[in-house]
């Protein structure tokens, strides 16, 4: 069986959280629905930092997004003195690159 949007973006958004953690970030919101951007909200250095992630199957690039979008959100960002972070995360079967990942196996 296939995961679905929703699980194929909280294993995003924990690669993504595990990533900032290990990078001293400390989170002030996440937001883990689908479609909520941006979906982490941090603090480092005393600055604070949006940082919207996107997921992508293998072999899509997983650093395309929304420019229009992105846009907006930094001209927002500018006006509150914040950052945007970009995390884009590709996925893949860890035996088959082609097929789409499948629960209870390794991605």
């Amino acid at each position: 069986m296939l995961l679905s949007q929703q699980e194929i973006h909280q294993m995003g958004m924990n690669l993504v959280g595990k990533h900032l953690v290990e990078n001293g970030f400390e989170f002030l919101a996440v937001k883990s629905e689908l479609g909520h951007s941006p979906q982490f909200v941090c603090l480092k250095n005393e600055k604070e930092l949006f940082c919207f992630s996107s997921y992508s199957y293998f072999p899509d690039n997983p650093d395309k997004y929304d420019e229009t979008w992105m846009l907006r959100m930094k001209k927002t960002l500018l006006k509150k003195k914040a950052r945007l972070l970009y995390a884009g995360v590709g996925i893949a079967d860890s035996d088959d690159m082609m097929a789409k990942p499948k629960k209870d196996k390794s991605h």
